[in-house]
């Protein structure tokens, strides 16, 4: 069977996919930030100011356009003033939120602006909404972004004279469960109140987030837009794909063709989610103002075999490269809507981008569909789609005066094609390139650290504005074309 899509009549569309839907997530969780990025400047790991540099160079690669960060859940039970000034005087604390692991807070402010820094990345901090107060926030706020006064004397005084820009804010998470049990109701009036003492040092207002549903609690999202939209920017939305049920979590990598099924449909359930909760955001915010964030998403499976299971290390196969691509198409067939993504996490945890082990690193098959979807950021979306019924999915931009094209394959028996029409003339690729592997359970691992990963894409065909290509089963490409001409 042959897909025909045609975008010929789509070159006018106003609608851009966000850079920020490629989004990073790194909690302090497990090995996520420490062993992970943060070593310290003794480490024999190579490092600058403490961040190892093999894992700030690979992901460096792929374009980051923002880091959320401390949390998640540990958000809630992070003192900020805990994490700044000599690192010998920091308190050493139990993370509670985590598996009970010592939480040395050599990893804090300063240190996460440096990884910023570092990757070239936008700033989102998510504040202890929970555990903490106004006063701590304020406090926060005027340390990070003042230009003068008695918190950014203590700044200086820490060894950093100058404000850092600060843009995302995320005012809470999960408050309708671990972060705090709160009702709609109880949580909108809090978040009014709170978000009244979020003050501005800087021409740049902040971007300010609050606190979503539960997957498909629609009565949190209507209650909480109708109460407080007009104070925020931002309602984040956290989903994670399963095989089964929470507490039947399938394994990331000894796994049965039906659990790819199944997870599968658990991911694809993103798009209903995503349409239902923008649809009741409406109801209240008609010009589409304030913009749905799903800080948090991805596959969340079995820990591996071995490891404290609180800590959340999973391994990552072609499976889980072809969710992260659907998941991506979903987001830019909603790109009017969604303005930012961040997954769930960065590195050694969940469906992260990178796992090391001491001073090893290995890339997951994830990380390169974000070198391939990175292509798309800030384009100009001209066609996304992804259905349940559907094995392929896709997303077709524009951008720099060339067509991308990201397609993924989602059946791992059969291969498929598919014709795209263009508005004009088709040059020669100068990127093409596929990931895709023989067996369901492929993986990249210390010993064989190349068996996923990237290879040069020839099975397509192009004649004048069209396009033919064929993908492999369980497979996802991305070409960029140039675009020769007029419209045709």
């Amino acid at each position: 069977m042959t897909h025909s899509v045609d975008v010929s009549d789509k070159e006018n569309s106003k609608t851009i996919i966000s850079k920020y839907l490629q989004g990073q997530f790194s909690e302090h969780l497990g090995s996520g930030v420490y062993g992970g990025l943060w070593v310290g400047t003794d480490s024999d790991i190579p490092n600058t100011n403490g961040i190892r540099n093999d894992v700030v160079t690979a992901l460096k690669k792929i374009d980051i356009p923002v880091l959320r960060w401390p949390g998640g859940f540990f958000a809630d039970n992070y003192h900020w003033y805990e994490g700044i000034g000599p690192f010998e005087k920091r308190r050493r604390i139990i993370n509670s939120s985590w598996g009970g692991k010592l939480e040395t807070n050599a990893f804090g402010t300063h240190e996460y602006f440096e990884l910023c820094r570092q990757l070239g990345c936008e700033s989102y901090i998510n504040i202890n909404f929970s555990s903490g107060s106004i006063k701590e926030m304020a406090d926060w706020l005027e340390y990070m972004t003042a230009p003068a006064g008695s918190m950014a004397d203590l700044r200086s005084k820490s060894g950093h004279p100058e404000p850092w820009n600060l843009h995302f804010l995320g005012i809470g998470n999960e408050s309708w469960g671990g972060g705090g049990h709160m009702t709609p109701e109880f949580y909108s009036d809090r978040y009014k109140l709170w978000q009244s003492f979020v003050r501005q040092y800087n021409d740049k207002p902040f971007y300010k987030i609050g606190v979503g549903p539960n997957i498909d609690d629609f009565h949190w999202t209507d209650t909480v837009m109708k109460n407080a939209y007009e104070y925020m920017d931002g309602l984040s939305l956290h989903h994670y794909g399963l095989t089964d049920i929470w507490d039947n979590k399938g394994d990331a990598v000894e796994f049965q063709p039906k659990e790819w099924n199944s997870l599968l449909y658990s991911i694809q359930k993103m798009d209903y989610f995503i349409t239902e909760h923008v649809k009741r955001m409406h109801r209240y915010d008609q010009n589409n103002r304030v913009k749905l964030i799903v800080d948090e998403w991805g596959d969340w499976l079995r820990a591996q075999a071995g490891t404290n299971p609180n800590f959340l290390r999973q391994q990552n196969t072609i499976r889980d490269a072809v969710m992260a691509a659907t998941t991506l198409n979903i987001f830019a067939k909603h790109a009017d809507s969604v303005y930012m993504a961040n997954i769930a996490q960065m590195v050694n945890v969940l469906q992260s981008m990178i796992l090391t082990k001491g001073s090893q690193m290995i890339l997951t098959p994830t990380y390169y569909i974000f070198d391939m979807y990175k292509h798309h950021q800030d384009a100009q979306l001209l066609s996304a789609y992804s259905d349940n019924g559907d094995p392929l999915n896709y997303t077709i931009s524009k951008k720099n005066n060339h067509y991308i094209i990201s397609i993924c394959n989602t059946n791992y028996e059969q291969s498929q094609n598919i014709s795209i029409k263009f508005a004009n003339k088709l040059g020669t690729p100068d990127y093409a390139k596929q990931l895709h592997a023989d067996a369901l359970n492929a993986h990249n691992t210390f010993d064989d650290p190349d068996n996923v990963k990237l290879k040069p894409f020839k099975d397509y065909s192009i004649s004048m504005n069209n396009l033919k290509v064929n993908l492999a089963d369980k497979s996802v490409i991305t070409l960029a074309i140039p675009i020769i001409g007029d419209e045709l």
